[in-house]
């Protein structure tokens, strides 16, 4: 299922069970394939009668677009702008209705209107393994060690901190004495989560099993829509602006693209004079410098003779055998920013995200301070005093 924007609830206040006349659909299986604008996932979805609306939020995007539910027998469309929801009934087997809304990412206009600005500082520190490390506490008391991957949604704890770090498990006495194993479906509710001086009530909290090196979970992105985030690395501030910052003297300029929901800047590697262009994806929960996409690579006729710095090896379950180069790119431009001799990790499988797209990691995005502005898609970037630091990757030659 599609991630769930924790600011959804606010503006789904009319119940879709006090509407009549709502579109139905037929299905006999609970698998529904979706196409969302350009994207088709096959296996994107799973009906469920019990939840009354059970909310796909659609991909994040400014522009209007259609989404198509298609169940094994039966389908339906709808045009999804922003700030706008959709609601019909998909009837299972003949008997089970389960009552569907289609959302857009994006809430109503008069939901994100601020009273006043307001500009909220979350301490951080940067990690040896470039994790954005922001000290946590859930329900006034169990302290934890999330991070901020702007290539993630919501906030996901691992299972090894919920068992040991929280107390999210005391409705399940016998999974925390050992004598079954835990429910991580079936946690306590969450009431607040604080950061520095921000507190979220009754946030979405999603189990996981990996996240950075030494940490507890992750935050993402998405619990910031409509606002602007100030990553200072140089004060090792979060900022979270109501408003864009007015005054960004010294940064640099550029569009944002989502892509499947995923926050995207576009960048540009230059090799003997020769210019290689792409969108990257920005993941501040990878240590890594640079990823580039197989696919991409091979439509780009990108070299295949640059400096190598390390070859992986590993074996999936079947046995196959997949090996995986970093080799040093000459130069890199974002927002007309360069970076010299960048390691990138050359994907030699299928990409973890399922569509082309390249990744900078935060061994990359560190070397800027940065104001991603998700009220007007735009992102800012200004070299900081990690501009000239070693690599990773280059350390561990």
């Amino acid at each position: 299922m599609k991630y769930c924007l924790l600011f959804i609830n606010l503006w789904l206040v009319q119940s879709v069970l006090g509407q009549t006349n709502l579109p139905v659909v037929r299905a006999t299986s609970r698998n529904v394939a979706i196409r969302d604008g350009d994207f088709f996932d096959k296996n994107a979805w799973s009906l469920s009668p019990k939840i009354k609306p059970d909310v796909y939020t659609a991909d994040r995007s400014r522009k209007p677009k259609w989404v198509v539910f298609y169940t094994d027998i039966d389908s339906i469309k709808t045009k999804v702008a922003p700030g706008t929801s959709f609601d019909f009934i998909v009837l299972l087997n003949g008997k089970d209705s389960c009552y569907t809304r289609i959302a857009s990412a994006i809430p109503p206009a008069s939901i994100q209107k601020s009273v006043k600005s307001t500009h909220d500082t979350i301490p951080f520190t940067l990690t040896a393994k470039n994790a954005i490390h922001v000290k946590s506490i859930i329900n006034n008391t169990d302290t934890l060690n999330l991070h901020f991957d702007v290539g993630s949604f919501d906030f996901k704890i691992t299972q090894a901190a919920i068992l040991n770090k929280t107390k999210l498990l005391a409705n399940q006495p016998d999974a925390l004495a050992g004598r079954t194993k835990p429910n991580f479906n079936q946690l306590e509710k969450v009431h607040t989560l604080k950061m520095g001086k921000v507190v979220w009530t009754d946030p979405v909290v999603v189990p996981t099993l990996l996240t950075a090196h030494d940490m507890d979970g992750r935050f993402g992105w998405n619990l910031f829509e409509g606002k602007s985030v100030e990553i200072d690395y140089d004060k090792s501030l979060l900022i979270i602006h109501s408003e864009p910052p007015k005054t960004l003297k010294g940064y640099s300029k550029s569009r944002l693209e989502f892509l499947r929901s995923f926050v995207c800047i576009h960048g540009t590697i230059e090799i003997s004079n020769k210019m290689y262009e792409g969108n990257f994806l920005l993941d501040t929960g990878s240590e890594k410098a640079m990823i580039l996409d197989s696919v991409w690579a091979s439509k780009q006729h990108f070299p295949t003779d640059l400096p190598l710095i390390s070859v992986t090896t590993f074996r999936n379950p079947r046995g196959e055998k997949f090996e995986t180069k970093t080799v040093l790119s000459p130069k890199l431009s974002l927002n007309g920013l360069p970076l010299s001799n960048v390691p990138a990790t050359l994907l030699g499988s299928r990409n973890p995200a399922n569509f082309e797209v390249n990744f900078l990691g935060n061994d990359v995005l560190k070397r800027f301070n940065t104001v991603l502005d998700f009220k007007n898609d735009l992102v800012y970037l200004k070299p900081n005093k990690f501009t000239g630091v070693p690599y990773l990757e280059t350390l561990k030659q």
